[in-house]
C-alpha cells in the first residue's frame, strides 16, 4: 500500500501542518480526526489497515489530515470569537492548501469524513462546499458545537456571533431558503452513524431529521451499544468508505 508523509508550512495557519496519504488512486477520501487528535491516529488505531485491499487495489484514497482544536474550538486560554476565527483558519488551510493536493490525485472524486469531532468537521465543511464533495461520512459526531450533552461542554461557553452560527450545521441547516443550495447538498450521499447510548444520539436523531426537513436524502445507521471507539470505526469504515 502507498503511504507518502506531507509537510508543509501554512501560510493560512502560519505553522507546518503535516499529513498523511494512503493509496495510489481512485475516490480521495478527506479524513479528519477525532477531537485534538492527530494525522497518525487513524493509521495507529487500525482504521486504514481495515480497508488495506481497497485502498491497495486503488478504490480509494485517504488523506489523513491533521486537527488543530487544541488551538482552535478547545482553547479555553483564548476569547470564543477568537476560537471559530482560528478555527475558519483552518477550513481555508484545507480548502486551499489540502484540496489542490486532492484533486490533483483524484481527477476530482472527493469524499469527506470523520469520527467523533472529526464528523462535525466534515460534516461542517461538506454542507458548506457541497460543490466539492460527492460525498459525506459522518461517525459518532456531533453537529451543534453551542450544546451542553452531558459532559460534553458548549464549546463557545454562552458566547454567540455569525462565524459560530455558521460553522454549527445543526443550526444553519435549519434556515436554509436557496433553493438551489438545498439542491447541491441534496445531491451528496450523507451517511450517519451514532452509537444507542452515545451521549449524541439525540443530537443525530435531531440532525438527520433537520436535513430531511429540507428534502435531503440522508443514511442515519444506530449501532448497537455505545460504538464510540476505534474497534466501532475500524467496522464503520468498512461498510461507508
Amino acid at each position: 500500500m502507498n503511504r507518502e508523509y506531507h509537510k508543509w508550512y501554512s501560510e493560512r495557519l502560519h505553522r507546518d501542518m503535516e499529513l498523511l496519504v494512503f493509496g495510489h488512486s481512485g475516490k480521495a477520501i478527506l479524513f479528519f480526526p477525532t477531537r485534538m487528535a492527530r494525522f497518525y491516529d487513524y493509521e495507529n488505531w487500525g482504521i486504514v489497515d481495515a480497508i488495506y485491499d481497497r485502498i491497495n487495489n486503488g478504490e480509494l484514497q485517504l488523506f489523513c489530515v491533521d486537527s488543530i482544536d487544541n488551538e482552535s474550538l478547545y482553547n479555553t486560554h483564548i476569547h470564543p470569537a477568537d476560537r471559530i476565527c482560528r478555527h475558519i483558519q483552518y477550513e481555508q488551510y484545507i480548502l486551499n492548501e489540502v484540496l489542490p493536493l486532492m484533486q490533483q490525485r483524484s481527477g476530482g472524486d472527493i469524499e469527506v469524513a470523520g469520527c467523533s469531532m472529526g464528523a462535525y468537521h466534515a460534516a461542517n465543511i461538506g454542507l458548506k462546499h457541497p460543490h466539492i464533495f460527492k460525498r459525506v461520512v459522518c461517525m459518532s459526531g456531533r453537529y451543534d458545537l453551542t450544546n451542553t450533552i452531558q459532559t460534553f461542554r458548549d464549546l463557545f461557553d454562552g458566547y454567540r456571533n455569525e462565524d459560530i452560527y455558521f460553522n454549527m450545521p445543526g443550526q444553519y441547516i435549519a434556515n436554509l431558503s436557496d433553493p438551489a443550495l438545498i439542491s447541491s447538498i441534496a445531491a451528496m450521499d450523507i451517511v450517519i452513524a451514532i452509537g444507542e447510548t452515545d451521549p449524541f444520539i439525540d443530537d443525530n436523531r435531531y440532525f438527520s431529521q433537520l436535513l430531511w426537513n429540507k428534502g435531503i436524502p440522508n443514511q442515519f445507521y444506530v449501532w448497537s451499544g455505545f460504538a464510540h471507539r476505534p474497534k466501532y470505526w475500524r467496522h464503520m469504515v468498512t461498510l461507508y468508505l
